[in-house]
Order: structure tokens, then sequence, then C-alpha cells
């Protein structure tokens, strides 16, 4: 049996692993499109602020792993999947037979549609080669301008400022990381980073970029802000172009069931380029984090051997911490339709929760300065927990969240291995 995994990220690897544990006799042919060792982009911030080296990203430290566990590491990039033969074309020519193949191509970074996005000094913060050149620009004192204050551009920004530059963050949006936090918890964290000294531009866009030294970076404002280095983090989408007319199933991204196979027999897909059903909104999303792709790459790989491994449902989950404020999404943090909410602000303290119930269900909240109780809204909302009269309490005192977990998730035998643990 020969197992074919396109993508040599988080999930690529773990998958690989799997397998290997499970089929000790299958061949296992991993394919990553970049020079070095597998590893984790989520490291290049830690890179870029110096917390660790290159090999500090690896995701495995002995330089023989892949050797070692009989797992052929291909340096490539999939052009096309041909599902009648089985088989992928690459583009260097080589041709993949395979028998079950794993989809893990992750994402790949939006490129807006700027005049100027392409000249020398204007660069994304996606790879290895892209911190190499962000390292040898963002120097003490640099002006660095980045283009989007989403998720991923606040981990970036967070690095940036502590290597000492002056940072502008230019985002289109009403607010910072729109995609993950209401108005108010958006507002709070633009405000806190302009405290830190980082301009912020909300309700803007970046419309040129002109070269020279410094670059010249046209805004929608009609303002001009020069720059000795451009950031674009203006976010991802999943790396599946290569898919088209293959007959596999996409909708935003590759489209799984629960035991993570797509349409076509024996194919699967897992992390930040598979479309999986997310039990609380009940819809299939991508959600594009490290514990869901972990999980996803290992069910996929356990269904690829023959067993019979199902996913529990992915959710939407966000803790980023920006410049010191950590702040919190998690499931539909803008509610449901006929849903109820409660909010509870305190700017001067810095502090804001909005928990959003459907009947008696906490199906999401947002969270900023709130780190007591982090831990608990997870498990509430993950967990679906029936609330009872506690939601009407939630209601009336939002900082109840864990006498109300407490209470209704040991009710349900939710609590049960923890209760059992204070006991002895």
């Amino acid at each position: 049996m020969h197992h074919v995994i396109l993508g040599a990220g988080p999930a690529g690897v773990i998958a690989a692993e799997t397998i290997r544990k499970h089929a000790p006799a299958d061949r296992i042919t991993l394919v990553g499109d970049e020079p070095e060792p597998p590893y984790s982009r989520m490291a290049i911030p830690y890179l870029l602020i110096g917390n660790v080296d290159e090999s500090g990203t690896y995701l495995r430290k002995s330089p023989t792993h892949f050797t070692d566990l009989r797992i052929d590491l291909v340096r490539s990039r999939a052009k096309s999947v041909d599902v009648e033969q089985r088989c992928v074309a690459l583009d260097d020519g080589q041709v993949l037979a395979f028998d079950k193949l794993l989809i893990a191509t992750g994402s790949t970074p939006i490129r807006p549609r700027i005049r100027g996005i392409d000249i020398k000094g204007v660069h994304n913060c996606w790879t290895l080669e892209d911190a190499r050149a962000i390292m040898a620009l963002a120097v003490p004192g640099a002006r660095v301008l980045q283009l989007g204050a989403g998720f991923i551009g606040c981990i970036i920004m967070e690095a940036l400022a502590a290597r000492g530059v002056q940072l502008s963050v230019v985002e289109m949006g009403d607010r910072m990381v729109p995609r993950m936090m209401g108005p108010t918890a958006g507002g709070m964290i633009r405000d806190w980073c302009e405290t830190k000294g980082v301009k912020v531009y909300t309700g803007t866009k970046v419309e040129s970029i002109e070269a020279g030294a410094p670059l010249k970076v046209r805004l929608s404002d009609g303002s001009h802000v020069p720059a000795d280095l451009v950031i674009s983090a203006a976010g991802v989408q999943p790396a599946i172009g290569f898919l088209e007319n293959s007959g596999i199933t996409c909708l935003l991204g590759v489209l799984t069931d629960e035991h993570l196979q797509t349409n076509v027999p024996g194919i699967y897909a897992a992390g930040d380029c598979a479309e999986a059903f997310d039990k609380v909104s009940g819809q299939t999303i991508v959600s594009a984090i490290q514990p869901n792709a972990a999980e996803q790459a290992r069910v996929a790989a356990l269904n690829m051997v023959g067993q019979a491994g199902v996913l529990k449902g992915v959710t939407q989950i966000n803790v980023l911490d920006t410049l010191g404020l950590v702040s919190t999404s998690f499931g539909n943090w803008q509610g449901v339709p006929g849903g109820q909410q409660v909010e509870l602000t305190d700017k001067a303290a810095g502090r804001h929760l909005s928990l959003q119930f459907k009947d008696d269900v906490m199906v999401g909240c947002n969270s900023v300065g709130w780190t007591e109780h982090v831990g608990v809204m997870r498990g509430l909302v993950e967990g679906q927990v029936h609330l009872g009269e506690w939601k009407d309490r939630l209601m009336h005192d939002p900082t109840r969240l864990m006498d109300a977990y407490l209470a209704s998730a040991q009710a349900q035998g939710q609590w049960s291995g923890a209760a059992d643990e204070r006991r002895r």
C-alpha cells in the first residue's frame, strides 16, 4: 500500500507518523514544496523575535527522523491529481502513483491587487525565506508598514514590535481582527496597540507602493507613509488550485466527511486546506488552526490504514496575545438568529466579555483582557453544554462562567473526571 501525502506541514507530518505507527510495512511519501526540513509556520514569529533559530522551527529535531521512519520526503509541488489513474503530477516532472492520498497542502497568502505589491522591499511573512528577508530589513528604528491586522497580522505585529521597529498597521476593516472580534473588542485592541507605539489605520486601504529608499506607500485616506519594509499580511486561502478539474469536490476548502474522506474514495484532506463539519454552527468550515489540523491528520491517517477514525467536529477557536493584551474568540462569536447575548465592558480596565446563546447553550464568545476562564469559555462552547437556569444567571452576571460550568457540565457528566480528581 502506497500512501502519498501532499504537504509537509504539521498535518502532513502527523499523518505520516500515524500511518507508520499503524501500518509498519506500507510505503509513505511525504511531498513538501520548500527546501528546508518540515517546519511550523507558527514558529516564525519566535524566529523573528530571536527566541529560536531556524532549527527551532523544525517540526522534528532529529535530522534522520523521516529516514528512520522510512518516510520518503520529496521536495516538489503538486500540479494536478488524476483520480481515475490514481496518480499525482509534480512540478519537477515526477508522477506519483498512490493507493491512498492525503491532501494537506495548507494555505497560501492572499496577494492583494495593489500596484507595487511585487516590488523589492515588499514581503509576505509565511516562509523561512520570507523571515530571512524580513530580519535583514526589520532592524531597530526601521520604518515598517504592515498590510493587514487580522489574526495572523497581529501575531506578526508582536514579533516586529519586539525588534524595535517603527510600526504602522493598515487594516481595511473598521477594527482590528474583524473576522475574530466584534466592534467593541476590535476597537479596544486598536487602542491598546496605539498606547504601545503602533500607528494603526482602520477602515483604510493601501492603494499603491512606489519603489525607492524609502518606499512610498499611498493610503486610501490620501496620506503617504514612508517605509523601509512593507509586509503583506492580508490573510490566507486554502492551497488547492491544483485540484481544479480533478473531480475532487472543493468549496472554500476540500470538502470532507466525518472520516476526512473526500467525495473520491481513498482520497482524504486535513489541515488548513480541508473543509470539515463544525458542530456548533452546523456548517462545514475551514478552521485554519494547528490543533484542528493535528486532529484531522490523525483521523484521516487512521482511516487511510483501514481503522474507523471519526472526527468529532471542529470549532473556531482563537486565542491571541497582542502586545501583551490577551483576547479570545470561540464559536459563533457574532451570535445566531433568534439568540441572545450579554456584554460586559470596562474600557478603563481593558476588559470586555461578550457571550452568545442559543436557547440555554452558549454558542460563542469574545473576550479581551479576560484571562481567568479561557478554558471554561472554550469548554462551554465546544461541549454545547446545556446551562439550564445558569443561562439566565449568566445573562445577569456573565462573570460567573466557572460557577456555570461546574454546575452544568458536572450535572451532565462532562466534569466527572475532574470531579473524581478533586475527591482523591
